[in-house]
This record gives C-alpha cells, sequence and structure tokens, in this order.
C-alpha cells in the first residue's frame, strides 16, 4: 500500500467494514439484532386528567399467594410535537402532556395472571386514587422474532378513574 500512514489506516478501515458487511450479507439470516435488554416488570400511565394533583405512587404486585412493592418513580410524560421543516431539516420537540408514567421492575414476573394493587398520592400523602386490577404479563421481544427474548412485561393504565390493564 502507498500513501500516508493516515491513509493506509483509512483505506485498512475502509477494507475491514467492507468484509464484515460481506460476512453479514453471507451469513444469510439477512436480521439484525441488537443487544438490548427488556426489562421485567409492570408500567403505570396516568392519564391527564386523572394526573392532577399527583405527587407519587404505590404499586403491590401479587401472585402465587405472595406480594411485591416495587418502587414506583412516577415522571412526566411526553410526547413529540412538530417543529416544522426548513430546508429539508424537520424537527420535533418533547412537550408534557399532563400525564405521569413510571415503570416498576419485578425480578420473577411470571407469565400468569397477576393482580396489580396502584395508589395514588398528593403532595402531602392523601390518596387520591386506589384501585386493583387483574393483569397478564407477556414476553417482549425487543426485536421482534428470532432475535431472542426478553423479560416479561405488563401494564396499567388509570384513565376515568379506574384501573385498567393496557
Amino acid at each position: 500500500m502507498r500513501g500516508t500512514t493516515a491513509e493506509r489506516a483509512r483505506r485498512a478501515g475502509a477494507l475491514v467494514l467492507l468484509g464484515a458487511v460481506a460476512g453479514c450479507a453471507a451469513a444469510g439470516a439477512g436480521k439484525a439484532c441488537t443487544e438490548i435488554g427488556v426489562p421485567t416488570g409492570v408500567s403505570l400511565d396516568v392519564a391527564p386528567e386523572d394526573a392532577s394533583g399527583v405527587h407519587a405512587a404505590e404499586m403491590e404486585v401479587c401472585w402465587d399467594g405472595e406480594c411485591r412493592e416495587p418502587g414506583v418513580s412516577l415522571e412526566d410524560s411526553r410526547e413529540s410535537a412538530d417543529q416544522g421543516c426548513d430546508d429539508g431539516a424537520c424537527s420535533a420537540k418533547a412537550v408534557p402532556t399532563g400525564g405521569k408514567h413510571a415503570f416498576a421492575s419485578l425480578d420473577g414476573l411470571p407469565e400468569a395472571p397477576v393482580e396489580v394493587h396502584v395508589r395514588l398520592l398528593g403532595e402531602d400523602g392523601e390518596e387520591l386514587f386506589d384501585d386493583t386490577a387483574a393483569v397478564t404479563p407477556e414476553t417482549v421481544q425487543a426485536n421482534g422474532p428470532g432475535c431472542g427474548e426478553g423479560g416479561p412485561q405488563a401494564g396499567v393504565r388509570i384513565e376515568d378513574g379506574a384501573l385498567r390493564e393496557r
């Protein structure tokens, strides 16, 4: 190879990249799987009309005669708002919806019906909501079929004053 050390390094890097791409194509699967993990647990969404004054949440999840109380840290829910396009470059920004959301990690969550009990609390600890719903966690495949399974997850939503499976 002729050229400076930097030029030779660039060419060698390009050859390695080309070989890697060709090797992936030759593997035949044609599907790229990332190493993304899938946490096991229960998600909670609180609709904007039910989130007013909510400062904290408590959750209890029960199965096989035992109950667990995972930590729940509520955060403001956001959605994308289109900011328009300028010279072919488009943008969006996250804006608050008025709702709240959380994810409670739970090791050992089964792929079988569980009961989820949720309490919402105001800033001074007063109870604003208390309800229970039966849900069935399902295994999540972050990259879709053929890329391995993650952990089971379930979701509940508080909307119109009631707790429901999401």
